[in-house]
């Protein structure tokens, strides 16, 4: 199931406006299972209203109860009423594309990583920028002396603080920086129907999809491969056994082909990013002088105390192990 395949979850929503707690039940099993990030929609059953869009949905496929999913992919649609299902379907569909995963670099240091990448797909190969360690991935891109790209999602509840620091870094290196937006008519209808911080009621992964995870499937159409700046300490939870390079089922080629995700700090640290930063004196986003480890959106985003996580300052009203906003599956 790659870029041509759309999944559909139907919730169902009591009359109370909280969702059923099967329906968390299934979405924590999914997250759990890194497979969160492939649901493109979330459609509503209102408990109230036999007209709204998830019953609809259910009296078109012949189905009694929610949650459930309606899988659209080039073979029509198809729907699976049990997350064990969906998941074993995911699973399958992502071990089918995993031959095609190119041998990882003879080195794992970042920089013999970030050189083989560009050496195979040049700008063709994407860095997604957003904190500090993806600014070490383009100081090191922009030592080899050859063609990258680099994008950046604007979700348009960024610090001014970050928007200010994309300039920094577009100035300094002497790059273009592919600002990719979300869907104004999407970001729209979710807040008319709930407010503007509805995630704090019902979760971050709905509004996290519209600013984040579509965007971000726009940014990767063009491309061959992306690299990224993730790092196994940042969430080892979801992270731990973080690959320097694997197929990415999710996004594919305009050909159809997977895209090839590489993650050269794979085997780096914290401190080991900092280290690189003071020692090639990298600019870094003015918030870590104030307490942001890890830097988002700001509504979801707050410093952090000595001896806290990083991620502790993201989403830090909703349980630890489910911390991902879906750009990433791992």
């Amino acid at each position: 199931m790659g870029r041509s395949t759309r999944i559909t979850m139907v919730k169902k929503r009591l009359s109370s406006g909280e969702p059923c707690a099967k329906c968390l039940d299934v979405q924590r099993f999914l997250e759990d299972r890194g497979l969160w990030s492939q649901i493109d929609e979330v459609v509503w059953a209102d408990e109230s209203d036999p007209d709204s869009a998830g019953w609809k949905l259910a009296q078109a496929h012949g189905v009694e109860l929610a949650p459930f999913f309606v899988v659209a992919d080039d073979a029509g649609t198809h729907v699976h009423t049990s997350a064990l299902q969906l998941a074993r379907a995911l699973t399958a569909a992502a071990s089918t594309t995993a031959a095609s995963t190119p041998d990882a670099p003879s080195h794992d240091d970042p920089a013999s990583i970030v050189r083989w990448a560009l050496e195979r797909w040049g700008a063709d190969c994407t860095i997604a920028f957003s904190g500090a360690e993806d600014v070490v991935l383009i100081d090191l891109a922009a030592k080899t002396g050859l063609p990258f790209s680099v994008f950046s999602l604007d979700t348009g509840r960024l610090f001014p603080e970050t928007l200010a620091f994309l300039d920094t870094v577009r100035e300094r290196y002497g790059i273009s920086i592919d600002i990719v937006f979300p869907s104004a008519p999407a970001v729209e209808a979710l807040v008319r129907a709930k407010g503007t911080m509805s995630f704090r009621i019902d979760g971050h992964h709905e509004c996290c999809a519209i600013r984040k995870v579509e965007p971000l499937t726009r940014a990767l159409a063009s491309k061959r491969a992306w690299m990224t700046g993730l790092r196994p300490d940042q969430s080892p939870a979801t992270r731990g056994d973080l690959p320097l390079v694997e197929t990415d089922p999710k996004h594919k080629t305009p050909d159809g082909v997977p895209l090839v995700k590489v993650n050269p700090l794979a085997r780096w640290t914290s401190a080991d990013v900092w280290r690189y930063l003071r020692e090639h004196d990298v600019a870094t986003n003015p918030l870590h002088l104030h307490g942001y480890r890890s830097i988002g959106c700001a509504p979801c985003t707050r410093p952090v105390d000595p001896g806290q996580h990083e991620r502790e300052g993201r989403w830090w009203w909703e349980e630890a192990t489910h911390r991902e906003c879906g750009l990433h599956s791992t």
